[in-house]
């Protein structure tokens, strides 16, 4: 373990594998064995062979399911007192290789939930797969055998006959997850969530939140005739959607909010057609703690634009335009074909210099005078990835100000169909797409303006003026998954925590991802210090905050601990890790989870608290 701590000036204020080992059914196989991944041939250095296997050992499948919940050991601390009882749910995909040779992208792995209860100082581990209609479809019970029927947006399955399959968009319940009005959901970005039991974790079904509420028109949703026009053609192509390709009417975005303030759970969706047309329509809608609707609003928006996350602040739902446009009749028919991922049809929009932000009124019309049609546009293209939070606040002379960090990647890095460098030809994840090479092999040039890496944004709400802040200043490396104190989001807070990589000293030919590190940035005066895995060989994933117990001094932001899942690859485990988050020091806490319950990458997760 290492940690670093700097200073700086003060910030603005405003299947071939040596990895894991993998539990598969005892039950005889009626198919032949599991794909495997081969080594790139053109890799011949020791390292980046080590490198290339590393990278596909973080997304070997994991095929066995806990029956009921087992105690962990924990290898280094204890859990402290003030830690609350409650549970971490981390998710994610459980398997990217069928028994039929298809490989495929961990975007379109089916959701395998992990569940970690802590009560009382001991911790107990639980994880079954989502039981959605498409696992159902492509899993054998009876045999634990899998066979990939749909191959998803992002992937392309072997041997199969793709034309006429048009189920692509089947929801894999396996990118986010949270705990509202007692009922425990998995999300997918796409489709409707998935309820699941808290406690044994069977899946009890699909659940559509937005039923009933698809009529209640109460929005800004203004365009004049470029909208009707869009409407009109919306409408064959929803009809096509929806009943050729199965798509839902609804595109319900992965990402959520909670406005603890209000007690609200916050989502967002957009409509299936939006995907192919210059114009994205958003609707919002906030629910109470019963799930009855308070508030929807809606939004038209005359751009083509893909959206993965968003912020809100008290008034206004915050979001940055991700540019794309239709990838012409070849590469669309190749897809419908089956030759490459469906998601190939769209390519990023990189005909524009700057990159829009959408100030969209949260309660009624905005209170600036401005146009919410009228993007403030930032001075940099940037693929928004991940936002971690948004605010508003008055300045010494009574300005409106928005503040927002999110993550983000240039448009040139961005490629749609190579997402974790999923390669549909060989079956392998290739590590060199999140790297920066130029000249040649080893010749590589660090960029955080490609890779993802954070960024802060300031804007002026009166006069529509924007600017960058220069996170740079305090960290400069690639990072990810920006994550707060959830009880402050939407508010000012001072603290923000980030997966990211301390650089390329300790892994050379993996210099930018999966990330080893975790950085904890001090907004108020631009400081900041990083905790780095054990293992050389050792990688992380998000980082989630959890608040201390209640006690009776006023809370900070950072008044808790941090939770990551560390993946020890070298020694073919994983842990679940407790930092300090007010210090981000000494390992509080390292849990052992056993060999053959080992997991691959996870996405996202959350706390619930007893």
């Amino acid at each position: 373990m290492s940690i670093a701590c700097y200073r700086f000036l003060p910030f603005p204020s405003p299947n071939h594998i040596t990895g894991f080992s993998v539990a598969v059914s005892t039950k005889k196989l009626r198919t032949r064995k599991p794909i495997t991944y081969a080594l790139d041939p053109n890799v011949t250095d020791v390292d980046h062979r080590t490198s290339f296997q590393d990278y596909q050992s973080l997304f070997v499948s994991q095929r066995s399911e806990t029956k009921e919940s087992v105690s962990l050991v924990l290898v280094e601390g204890s859990i402290p007192s003030d830690f609350p009882n409650g549970t971490y749910y981390l998710a994610g995909p459980g398997i990217f290789s069928d028994d039929h040779g298809s490989t495929v992208n961990p975007l379109d792995g089916h959701g395998y939930l992990r569940a970690f209860q802590f009560g009382n100082g001991s911790v107990s581990y639980s994880a079954k797969y989502v039981k959605t209609e498409a696992q159902r479809e492509e899993r054998d019970d009876s045999t634990g055998e899998w066979k990939f029927v749909y191959r998803g947006p992002f992937s392309v399955l072997l041997g199969a006959n793709m034309f006429g399959n048009m189920k692509v968009m089947k929801n894999v319940a396996n990118t986010s997850v949270g705990v509202w009005g007692h009922r425990l959901l998995c999300f997918w970005e796409g489709g409707n969530p998935h309820q699941i039991d808290p406690v044994s974790l069977d899946t009890v079904g699909e659940v559509d939140l937005l039923v009933n509420h698809n009529r209640n028109y109460n929005g800004d949703n203004t365009g004049g005739l470029y909208k009707m026009g869009m409407d009109f053609v919306g409408m064959f192509l929803k009809h096509l959607l929806l009943g050729v390709f199965k798509m839902s009417e609804k595109r319900l975005l992965s990402h959520y909010k909670i406005d603890s303030k209000r007690k609200r759970l916050i989502v967002l969706s957009c409509n299936a057609e939006d995907m192919l047309l210059p114009i994205a329509n958003f609707s919002f809608y906030e629910f109470d703690s019963d799930f009855k609707l308070v508030e929807k609003k809606e939004f038209s928006i005359a751009d083509h634009l893909l959206i993965h996350d968003w912020c809100f602040t008290e008034n206004h739902y915050i979001i940055v335009g991700n540019r794309i446009k239709n990838n012409g009749f070849g590469p669309s028919f190749d897809a419908v074909m089956g030759h490459s991922p469906m998601i190939s049809t769209l390519a990023v929009n990189t005909d524009q210099q700057t990159s829009p932000v959408y100030l969209l009124p949260r309660f009624g019309r905005t209170t600036t005078g401005r146009d919410w049609q009228k993007p403030i546009q930032l001075p940099k293209k940037m693929w928004v990835i991940h936002v971690g939070n948004g605010c508003e606040e008055i300045d010494e002379s009574g300005n409106g100000i928005i503040q927002f960090i999110a993550s983000a990647s240039s448009y040139e890095w961005f490629k749609l169909h190579k997402l974790f460098g999923y390669d549909w030809r060989s079956g392998n994840l290739d590590p060199s797409f999140y790297s920066v090479v130029e000249g040649g092999r080893g010749e590589e040039k660090e960029s955080i303006s490609s890779c993802p890496h954070l960024f802060m944004v300031s804007i002026k709400l009166i006069e529509g003026i924007s600017s960058l802040i220069d996170v740079s200043r305090i960290w400069n490396r690639p990072a990810d998954f920006p994550t707060i104190n959830q009880i402050f989001s939407g508010g000012r807070n001072n603290y923000v925590y980030a997966s990211t990589t301390v650089g390329n000293t300790r892994r050379p030919f993996l210099p930018h991802f999966p990330f080893d590190s975790l950085v904890k940035l001090d907004l108020s005066n631009g400081s900041m210090v990083t905790w780095s895995a054990d293992d050389d060989r050792g990688f992380v994933g998000e980082p989630i905050f959890i608040p201390r117990k209640k006690s009776t001094k006023e809370e900070e932001d950072d008044d808790g601990y941090i939770v990551t899942v560390e993946y020890a690859i070298s020694k073919k485990m994983c842990y679940l890790v407790i930092l300090d988050a007010s210090c981000l020091g000494e390992v509080v806490a390292k849990i052992e989870i056993p060999k053959n319950l080992t997991f691959p990458l996870g996405f996202h997760g959350f706390w619930a608290e007893k």
